[in-house]
């Protein structure tokens, strides 16, 4: 029974939503929901309290934030600037407790000359990087604006540096002791309309790669030694997931006249592994990577709003 639940999807909710859709209860896991009529943007907490409730999940405890946000996919520029001040106010939450000088170091995960998976990469280019500068001349160098130090590298992917990701940012961490660790990442969703209009951040670190079933040794406090807060936004859909939706509409329909089929066994076996991402993704990742940066900018400088 369980494994119909198996869906491939980095997204809480969307784990969530599977359950609540045949109204089963998961005894553990908490959930919050908020909507700002002003940005027309919905925020959804999944709150995993228990080990039973990450059993059941999938997922590691702790906290799960998701911005939808419909019209993220879109060329408007005041709404992609109210999106950074959602997203820098729901960080501030999710931060340690604030002290003079805190330092962060920003991880860009993914492969830059894959467009769907370069999310990370393109926010790091987009960084105001300061800790060098505050390191030097203090942060009054920057007009006092440096409200907190900022570095930031872009890994790579194992086989471009034949190193686990999260060996390169143990190492980074011990040497330069940053207070926390921001990693940013593309995702897979279970739902096309998600696609670039969502953004997760969760307080549990990441396991790059996961979303395409490439699972990587986790990013997390436990393996890096300080905490870790992930951002990410789903970018790809497994293909096997749209045609199995499909079918299941279709089946749907069809129980009244007496057809009953397992779709598991009507969807094609090289639709598995196959990922489907919108045409326009170029684009899209490109403005979505401004948004995040500037959310990143704001807090890092200390800035109220945007």
């Amino acid at each position: 029974m369980m494994d119909r639940y198996n869906v491939r999807t980095d997204l809480a909710l969307e784990q969530r939503e599977r359950f609540v859709s045949d109204q089963i209860e998961i005894p553990g896991v908490a959930v919050e929901e908020t909507y700002d009529d002003m940005c027309e943007v919905r925020v959804t907490t999944v709150r995993i309290e228990t080990e039973n409730g990450a059993a059941v999940m999938g997922k590691p405890v702790g906290n799960y934030i998701t911005l939808e946000a419909p019209k993220m996919a879109e060329a408007d520029e005041s709404y992609h600037r109210e999106i950074s001040g959602k997203l820098m106010e729901v960080l501030e939450g999710c931060l340690p407790e604030k002290e003079d000088g805190q330092s962060i170091l920003i991880i860009g995960l993914g492969n830059r000359n894959v467009t769907p998976d370069a999310l990370g990469p393109l926010v790091v280019e987009h960084l105001d990087i300061t800790r060098h500068l505050v390191k030097e001349y203090g942060k009054y160098a920057l007009g006092g604006e440096a409200d907190r130090l900022v570095s930031a590298v872009v890994p790579g992917v194992m086989g471009q540096t034949g190193m686990e990701t999260v060996e390169i940012v143990r190492g980074i961490v011990e040497e330069t002791e940053p207070d926390f660790v921001i990693a940013i990442d593309a995702l897979a969703a279970r739902s096309v309309r998600r696609l670039n209009r969502t953004i997760q951040i969760a307080d549990t670190g990441i396991a790059p790669g996961s979303g395409v079933g490439n699972h990587r040794n986790a990013i997390t406090e436990e393996t890096v030694g300080v905490p870790v807060i992930a951002i990410g936004v789903p970018t790809v859909v497994d293909a096997a997931t749209i045609v199995g939706d499909s079918i299941e509409e279709y089946v749907a329909k069809c129980r009244d006249e007496g057809m009953r089929e397992n779709k598991e066994h009507l969807i094609p076996p090289y639709l598995y592994g196959m990922f489907v991402t919108p045409k326009d993704i170029d684009e899209t990742m490109e403005r979505t990577s401004y948004t995040i940066s500037e959310a990143l900018n704001a807090l890092a400088a200390g800035q109220a709003h945007i």
